[in-house]
């Protein structure tokens, strides 16, 4: 008998994909979270999902402290993050390659540390980096309609972020210093619950337009890893006009938006390298991305 599938491996039919021939065509998607990392390289589909950790430089040390956020929750320096990029995807891209990446953020993470991610991917030597917002990736993923207000709750493993889409641009936002893999243990699916209700209270009370009443009775989204705890949707059901619709495999809803994204962001401006720059040099996109989403 065959043990059950983990949900964390590589599908082999991902494998066996054939290369991209166009030079241009090549992208790759990444979240770099805090419990996991994951990326999405075109024709190959997903080709990384492992465990996050620490890079470890022989001879140098690393002083503990709060770090630097790079992606959903991840808090690591750029030359680690650099290191263990090179290190998992170097295998998985031609020596030559200059892909375009798309690197999820939370919203509240801010220009800054849309700033360090690039300088982490930049390893890559990339002809282009764009951030998206992960609650737009989240929202494309679970193929909801942007066109309306839309409410997406990503409940990750060191926070938990609340946000408000309308037409795929942030409206609002709000985030907890509570998630699943709290270090303390003391995040329990209550507290979170209870800290998504709150900062959804916060949201009605404080919008003077009907943006978060419509969204509310569109249903909440819930991705992230706490998505997968039935307790956290449960305790959500009651204070809630509709209940919160966890979206398709909630772990990886990040990465596979921005996937689906990459898809049409050839012809953004910033996956076009500039003649003036010399072939071999990368060139990132424009500060701040397309954070908003």
């Amino acid at each position: 008998m065959t043990g059950a599938p983990d949900p964390h491996a590589v599908e082999d039919r991902h494998r066996h994909r054939p290369w991209p021939r166009c030079p241009l065509c090549w992208g790759l998607a990444l979240d770099l979270g805090s419990a996991r990392t994951r990326a999405w390289i075109s024709g190959r589909g997903m080709v990384v999902d492992v465990p996050s950790a620490p890079r470890r430089d022989a001879g140098a040390t690393h002083p503990a402290g709060p770090g630097t956020r790079v992606g959903p929750g991840t808090r690591v320096g750029p030359p680690g993050s650099a290191g263990t990029l090179r290190q998992l995807l170097g295998p998985h891209l031609p020596r030559a390659t200059r892909p375009l990446v798309i690197v999820t953020a939370p919203v509240l993470d801010g220009p800054a540390h849309r700033t360090r991610a690039r300088a982490a991917v930049d390893v890559l030597r990339p002809r282009g980096v764009l951030t998206v917002s992960s609650a737009r990736s989240i929202a494309v993923a679970a193929d909801a309609d942007l066109a309306g207000p839309l409410l997406v709750v990503d409940i990750g493993a060191q926070f938990t972020e609340v946000v408000l889409l309308c037409e795929g641009a942030v409206a609002d936002a709000r985030r907890a210093a509570l998630g699943i893999g709290d270090p303390d243990g003391t995040a329990a699916p209550g507290q979170i619950a209870e800290a998504v209700s709150s900062m959804l209270t916060a949201m009605l009370r404080e919008d003077h337009t009907s943006l978060t009443v419509d969204a509310l009775h569109r249903g909440v989204l819930l991705a992230g890893g706490g998505a997968l705890r039935p307790e956290i949707p449960h305790h959500l059901t009651g204070p809630l006009p509709t209940p919160p619709r966890v979206v398709p495999s909630p772990y990886t809803a990040a990465v596979r938006g921005a996937a689906t994204l990459l898809r049409s962001a050839h012809t953004h401006p910033s996956s076009t390298p500039s003649p003036s720059l010399p072939v071999g040099r990368p060139r990132l996109g424009r500060p701040g991305g397309s954070g908003r989403g």
